[in-house]
């Protein structure tokens, strides 16, 4: 049986406050875990954006071709993509079609991502980075209004969703005049000419899914509900997510270090940073990310098939899988 891993620090004290002139009279605290004197701006030398990041393991898996990413059906084994079918069959000839569409390859350029955890986001997000165009991820707890005010606000004109209903949803908000910056939708599931139809009534373009960015360069825009008015969005650059995981190595790299034979299940929305900080890790060194079915309560069939070494996790879900065991 595996013992359990010993914490970096102690848990009751991860974190102490530290004299700093903000000017606004709080008080700034820093992690009791790994070298407080030394900021890190990435772990790996050749993985300094996202972009390198994904090559980076497409270069570790090498010949054997890893698989990469994986999703199933109700009573199915998972089926996976290997790492060189996403970067050279799929994310390429996606960032491809995006610019053959008018989109332009420049940090300047948001693609909205509007999607339940799947393969085609990461391929979407691999898509953009091949291209140095920034992912915007949009999530339906957000709101409609809130998705109004993120598509206006970030001048997003291609949105990739997942559904047919989701693509009606964004086309109703053109239609009333409330996102006229929206010219094109690419969705990752069928659709019917219904949904053509609706489209061409607007001027939107319905499409079927199927120079690399720089450290300081625009990666992601994740829009947060905000604790008062709109949501805000929060600019975060390849060498901010590249930094924000090499500090995670840093401080576990004595205790558990990430390999190939690694494999991760992505339950948590990739929406949120701390799933994709943690996927982003298993990237970069070759290891597989399998999906849950989309269903919390065909988690744990999900976990028993996958059988994965890492669990990006929130304490509330923790307390519902210990009282479902305790009960």
């Amino acid at each position: 049986r595996p013992r359990p891993i010993t914490p970096p620090c102690d848990l009751r004290l991860q974190s102490q406050e530290v004299q700093v002139n903000l000017g606004s009279g709080d008080g700034a605290r820093r992690s009791m875990m790994g070298d407080s004197s030394t900021l890190l701006s990435y772990y790996h030398e050749d993985a300094k954006t996202m972009y390198e990041v994904f090559q980076r393991g497409l270069h570790i898996t090498g010949e054997r071709d890893g698989p990469f990413l994986g999703s199933r059906l109700p009573n199915q084994p998972y089926k996976w993509l290997s790492y060189r079918e996403v970067s050279l069959q799929l994310a390429e000839h996606l960032g491809s079609g995006l610019l053959s569409q008018g989109c332009q390859p420049s940090p300047d350029q948001f693609i909205g991502v509007f999607a339940q955890n799947r393969p085609e986001w990461i391929i979407s997000e691999l898509a953009c980075y091949t291209y140095s165009m920034v992912v915007v991820p949009l999530y339906d707890t957000l709101g409609p209004d809130a998705i109004r005010y993120i598509i206006n606000t970030a001048e997003i004109s291609t949105v990739i969703c997942d559904k047919a209903q989701k693509a009606a949803v964004l086309l109703e908000n053109v239609q009333r005049g409330d996102t006229p910056g929206l010219k094109m939708i690419i969705l990752m599931d069928a659709f019917d000419t219904q949904l053509l139809e609706e489209a061409q009534k607007c001027s939107v373009h319905i499409r079927a899914l199927r120079d690399p960015p720089g450290p300081d360069d625009l990666s992601i825009v994740c829009f947060t509900s905000g604790t008062t008015g709109n949501p805000k969005g929060v600019m975060l650059t390849h060498g901010n997510v590249v930094a924000d995981f090499a500090g995670f190595l840093k401080v576990t790299d004595k205790v558990i270090f990430p390999n190939q034979d690694d494999v991760l299940i992505s339950f948590l929305p990739l929406a949120h940073m701390f799933e994709r900080l943690i996927e982003a890790v298993v990237i970069c060194h070759g290891g597989r990310i399998g999906f849950f079915q989309g269903d919390i309560r065909l988690l744990p069939d999900d976990m028993k098939a996958l059988r994965p070494t890492i669990f990006p996790v929130v304490p509330r879900l923790l307390n519902r899988m210990y009282d479902k065991v305790r009960a």
